[in-house]
This record gives C-alpha cells, sequence and structure tokens, in this order.
C-alpha cells in the first residue's frame, strides 16, 4: 500500500500532542459488506450500517480493491450521470483514467486523488486503462461522495486533478506514523483538496506499535475506516481492522494505535480518516443523484433524459 511515502519521517511537521481528556470515545464500529460495483470491479461498502445523520456530510464510501487482477481481469464504469455532490476518487495503487462531459480528466494513480463537483450535472466514466487491462496488477482505492448544502447543489460542475505530490505530508509525534491530508485543515496543516462543504480527509500509515494523536476540529463528525492491517481507536481503545469503520462520538482530538504485530500482506496499520461540518439538511438519495427532495431527485432524472446534464463526448460514443 505505498500510495506517497517519505523515507524519513523525521524531516516533516509534527502533530501536535493532545491531552487525554479530549480523546474522542468510538460509538460504533461497523464491518463493511463485500459488493460489486460498475462493470464488475470488487468493492467494500464501507457506511453500511451507520445512520446518514453519523455520516453527514458523507453520503457514501467503497473501497475498490484491495485485488490483483489478472489480464483482462481489470474493470470500470460505464459513462453516467451525477447531481447534486462531489465525487472522491482516491487512488492509493493502480490506475485508473477519468473522463467527463465538462473537459475534464486525466489519469489518476498511485496516491493521487480526483475531485469532481458533479453539481447541477455532469456525466463522466472511469475505468482501467488499457495497458493495465491487458497485463493486470494491483488495483486499489477509495471512492467517497460528499453531499452538498442545498445553496450548492446546482453550482456549476468543476474538476480537481491533485497529483500525489500535492497532499500535504506531516508525521505523528512519535515519529511512527505518516499522515497525508488530502483536503481540509488537520492541526493547521492545510490539504489541496478545495470543498464546498467543510471537510477533513487524511490518509495514514501507522507503523507496528505506533500511536496517532490527531487533533480534530469539535464541530466535526469523525469517521476512521482501516484500510489494512489491526490496531485500536478511540479514548476507550476499541479493537479494530480491515474493512471496519469506526463512528466516533465528542471530543477534539482522535487516538489510533496500530498492533505490535501485523499480518504479513498488510505490514502497517493504514487508516482514511474523515470528517465534516453536518450539513443538517434533509437528504434524497437515489442512483447517481443526491438532492434534498424526491421531487428534485425527479427533476433530476427527467434532466438526464433530456440530455441536460452533457453528452458523452464524440470520441467516446459507442464505447
Amino acid at each position: 500500500m505505498p500510495a506517497v511515502t517519505v523515507e524519513n519521517l523525521l524531516s516533516l511537521p509534527t502533530l501536535t500532542s493532545v491531552a487525554a481528556d479530549t480523546v474522542r470515545p468510538v460509538r460504533q464500529i461497523t464491518t463493511a459488506p463485500s459488493g460489486f460495483e460498475g462493470e464488475g470491479f470488487p468493492v467494500r461498502r464501507a457506511f453500511a450500517g451507520v445512520s446518514m445523520r453519523d455520516l453527514d456530510p458523507f453520503i457514501h464510501m467503497d473501497q475498490m480493491g484491495e485485488v490483483e487482477y489478472a489480464p483482462g481481469e481489470p474493470k470500470g464504469t460505464p459513462w453516467h450521470p451525477h447531481r447534486g455532490f462531489e465525487t472522491v476518487t482516491y487512488m492509493i495503487d493502480g490506475i485508473f483514467e477519468h473522463q467527463d462531459s465538462i473537459g475534464g480528466g486525466g489519469v489518476i494513480a498511485n496516491g493521487a486523488t480526483q475531485w469532481m463537483t458533479a453539481g447541477a450535472g455532469i456525466l463522466h466514466i472511469e475505468r482501467p486503462p488499457e495497458s493495465l487491462v491487458a497485463s493486470g496488477g494491483l488495483f486499489h482505492g477509495i471512492q467517497l461522495w460528499v453531499n452538498l448544502p442545498a445553496a450548492d447543489k446546482m453550482v456549476v460542475p468543476r474538476y480537481q486533478d491533485i497529483g500525489p505530490q500535492a497532499a500535504a505530508l506531516v508525521a505523528s509525534s512519535d515519529g511512527g506514523t505518516l499522515v497525508r491530508i488530502i483536503a481540509g485543515s488537520v492541526d493547521g496543516h492545510e490539504g489541496p483538496g478545495r470543498t464546498h462543504t467543510p471537510i477533513a480527509l487524511a490518509h495514514a500509515t501507522l507503523s507496528p506499535g505506533a500511536r496517532l494523536e490527531l487533533p480534530w476540529p469539535s464541530n466535526y463528525n469523525a469517521l476512521v475506516y482501516v484500510l489494512g492491517g489491526s490496531g485500536t481507536v478511540g479514548s476507550d481503545a476499541r479493537p479494530i481492522r480491515m474493512g471496519q469503520l469506526a463512528v466516533h462520538g465528542p471530543g477534539d482530538a482522535l487516538l489510533i494505535t496500530a498492533d505490535a504485530t501485523q499480518e504479513s500482506r498488510s505490514p502497517s496499520m493504514d487508516v482514511l480518516v474523515l470528517g465534516g461540518q453536518p450539513i443538517n439538511e434533509p437528504v434524497a438519495v437515489y442512483g447517481p443523484f443526491v438532492m434534498n427532495t424526491k421531487a428534485e431527485l425527479a427533476q433530476a432524472f427527467e434532466d438526464y433524459q433530456a440530455g441536460r446534464l452533457g453528452s458523452v463526448p464524440a470520441e467516446h460514443i459507442g464505447q
């Protein structure tokens, strides 16, 4: 699970140590069920079993892979629409190609992120390049849906290409953890992702036995999803392992500790840490649309069928 790595963590800025009485407890731990998305690539549904109230402002998250494809096996998604939210695709291992109806797109690979604000409406496609389909290879990533408040649901669509070197890199106070900040502010360190909804998103790699103390805004919710390895989370040191999500209660900091012994397939503990300021608005979700009311969902489908959410570029028609 390479993403972005640093040989000497001591060369990085370090996070502030936190007081024990500010660490958030864990309210719930859930295990993500497995499924398939798009043309058939395997995913874990990270938010299954968690209430929308605890997820707000997030809607949905899939862990894509981790899978080692044989030649001919890599799969993606067909062209499809979105409206009313933002999609975030973070590639840890492997390559995805993205294109959309507003001209955005490119290659997402090995630590890169593409941040697509669907807003008023967009069509897009994500798929492995032909070279990866031919050769096979490792594929592992995350797709996250971030809600937009009602006032921003019809903004002009936008695409952000966040290269792997753009993430802000910091180390834990004990020097055993690398934290990659993709969006928002963590302990005063700013990630490159520009968001409509105030959030923070980071990927942390903990060495065996390492302890990550992470200052966290008290007005944000706090979710920790384990991408690989095992350890404990929260002020109550709840055990957690790969494919599990921890929902935290109130406080000003998060505490994550990696087990001293990890499995050979996951030599470190990797976690995705995310949270945001709740929007506290009604949410209506159906298929690729996230709106506030059923009437707005119906309008989104009508607009899509009428071609008002964009069109597939001519060079891709029939693909």
